[in-house]
């Protein structure tokens, strides 16, 4: 009887599909032979859907270990952006240009006196080619005697915001040259031949037509311009006023000093 059934199997065994995975368990026994038969095949619905599903997963990222090119840098990020033109930070003007801005012109002292109010100044009326002399304080008493500062010819000064000196309103600055010590002080020059109210500028006389407009007042006290030119201001060997290596001039030839060589301008 044995026998007879594992015949059985072999011809049943035959007829199966020769797939592993279809034919799930063959077990004998004693008897009589049992077959585990695999599920159903899914239905066309089900084959469907699970296309569907592998489908999708086509477009599912690269696994961790594929090769993917690192996003750029922020600094290459900021290479590769354009500049904005003209760019957007101004450039810091030189001091040259803001001497520019200043309106320093030949003035001609018209009268002088002593400040009624005050032992170190002198108050002057000075002509710079305006329809009425400026009232100019300044603190001259202890360096000049007023006979030499009487119808002088000076440098002013005349784009300073006014200021009240012991009450008298002073609207300008004679310019001068002084040592070190500010023990010696001297007054600039315009050379002879410049006329009052002719407007000083820095360089060649090529130069003088590219002079910009003289800033306001206001300018000059909010943007701190002659304090910022100041400091490069001096008397060279021959006394003669420069902006650097830049000569003070009128039409007339170079501004100058009397005696002081390698002074300080103020």
């Amino acid at each position: 009887m044995l026998a007879a059934a594992r015949m059985a199997f072999a011809s049943c065994a035959r007829l199966l599909p020769s797939s592993p995975s279809t034919l799930t368990s063959v077990r004998a026994r004693a008897g009589a032979v049992s077959f585990l038969v695999p599920p159903p095949a899914p239905s066309a619905a089900a084959r469907s859907s699970r296309n569907l599903a592998l489908c999708c997963s086509s477009s599912s990222p690269p696994p961790a270990d594929a090769a993917v090119a690192p996003p750029p840098t922020q600094t290459a990020a900021e290479e590769a952006k354009p500049a904005a033109p003209g760019g957007d930070e101004k450039a810091e003007p030189t001091v040259e240009e803001l001497a520019g801005l200043l309106d320093i012109r030949v003035g001609r002292v018209v009268k002088a006196w002593r400040h009624p109010e005050a032992d170190t100044l002198y108050v002057e009326e000075v002509d710079v080619g305006e329809a009425e002399p400026r009232t100019i304080c300044s603190g001259l008493v202890n360096f000049l005697p007023i006979e030499e500062l009487q119808d002088s010819s000076v440098i002013v000064l005349a784009n300073l915001k006014p200021r009240n000196m012991r009450g008298i309103k002073s609207n300008g600055m004679l310019m001068a040259a002084s040592d070190a010590s500010h023990e010696n002080v001297e007054l600039l020059t315009p050379p002879e031949g410049s006329v009052p109210g002719e407007r000083v500028w820095f360089g060649s006389e090529e130069e003088k037509d590219r002079q910009s407009e003289p800033a306001s007042p206001n300018q000059i006290q909010k943007k701190k311009i002659w304090e910022s030119v100041q400091p490069h201001l001096k008397t060279t060997d021959n006394c003669v006023a420069v902006l650097g290596e830049h000569p003070m001039r009128t039409s007339a030839g170079s501004v100058f000093c009397k005696s002081l060589q390698g002074a300080r301008v103020s």
